[in-house]
């Protein structure tokens, strides 16, 4: 007689939130990638960009520490959302490319600043 296994524990829970290390990592991978603009590869690094910068905005509003300890990089973030205005579609993130990737530079200077809160 066979014995059935229990289903495994995924090692990330939806109820626990992300590591502030682990989201800024995903944003740090954007660094070095690039794009012109009007290429044709532009709406996957915009859209990736955006989205490692929602990711890491979530994860410092969930952190132990709270908001508060984040403030200029969520504020930063919350600047840029309201500058696409909901709309994430490639044009507009293309269109606001600079705002975008100024973010992205602007919080990873923070973070650099600030090590102890990613490793």
């Amino acid at each position: 007689m066979r014995r059935r296994r229990r289903p495994r524990r995924p090692r990330w829970s939806a109820t626990r939130p992300e590591a502030v290390r682990d989201a800024f990592a995903g944003l740090q991978a954007t660094l070095n990638d690039n794009c012109t603009p009007g290429a044709s590869d532009r709406g996957c690094f915009l859209g990736r960009v955006h989205d490692e910068l929602a990711r890491l905005d979530k994860a410092m509003k969930a952190d132990a520490q709270g908001p508060g300890h984040f403030k200029e990089p969520i504020a930063r973030i919350a600047a840029l959302r309201r500058t696409l205005n909901g709309d994430i579609s490639t044009d507009n993130l293309e269109k606001h490319r600079s705002e975008l990737i100024g973010t992205r530079d602007r919080v990873n200077t923070w973070m650099q600043g600030h090590p102890e809160d990613y490793r």
